[in-house]
């Protein structure tokens, strides 16, 4: 059987009446970027804080964060996110409950993901942290009490800004597994990028143009997001330190 081939099927108008099939991959990028970078910024602020909690000598805080870390990182991703979605509206106050099912549902399935990721993510990115954290001499630690810093102040001024450039290879990696990760959006409804690709492929009948024109979006960004933080790294390597070499 001989496929067709039709590279211009993206100029041409969607069967539903949303507009081009083209600009429907486009709205699925625009989803999937602003999942990504929103999830990851706040995941980024969550693993920090989780991340050092689990080096300070509080052993509450320690215990704390470890059980946080060890929950949503042992568990699948889209476990969690069947968990947010279809689970906890249920177990919250009916009123509160009642308001999130009400909501529009792209609002609704778009917070879920953002929640679901972030948390899972935020994980992730504390080991990093805590691992950049436990590599920093801990001489330095000391020196700085012994100079009269709290440990507010250590961490601030001394560890984490060495910390934080020596995980920042490990940490690109987590922001692509978050682009990667955002796909399991379209497992609830939200048509990011692979759901708008499997509409498209599914309604214009062309899978391969429009799995492979995705394909190529992905490679493309994730891409662009290593070389941009490999500069970033070059920019901010703290000499004489394994981890940022």
């Amino acid at each position: 059987m001989h496929y067709s081939w039709d590279w211009l099927i993206f100029f041409k108008p969607s069967v539903t009446g949303e507009g081009l099939y083209g600009m429907m991959l486009l709205r699925g990028l625009l989803w999937t970027v602003a999942l990504s970078l929103l999830a990851w910024t706040l995941a980024l602020g969550i693993g920090l804080i989780a991340g050092v909690a689990r080096t300070l000598p509080n052993r509450a805080v320690r215990y704390l964060s470890t059980v946080y870390i060890h929950c949503f990182r042992n568990t699948p991703l889209l476990v969690q996110l069947f968990l947010w979605y279809f689970v906890v509206p249920e177990l919250l106050p009916l009123e509160w409950g009642n308001a999130l099912k009400q909501m529009n549902p792209t609002a609704n399935q778009f917070l879920t993901v953002l929640v679901g990721l972030t948390l899972y993510t935020a994980a992730k990115a504390a080991e990093q942290v805590r691992a950049g954290i436990e590599s920093v001499p801990r001489s330095q630690k000391q020196a700085a009490m012994a100079l009269g810093l709290g440990t507010t102040a250590a961490y601030r001024h001394v560890v984490l800004p060495q910390a934080l450039r020596i995980v920042i290879p490990p940490l690109t990696s987590d922001f692509l597994n978050v682009f990667k990760n955002s796909a399991v959006a379209l497992t609830i409804g939200l048509m990011e990028l692979t759901g708008q690709t499997r509409q498209l492929s599914e309604f214009s009948a062309h899978p391969f143009e429009a799995f492979i024109a995705a394909t190529f979006i992905y490679m493309a960004i994730t891409y662009g997001v290593i070389v941009l933080m490999r500069r970033i790294e070059r920019r901010v390597r703290v000499p004489g330190l394994l981890g940022a070499a």
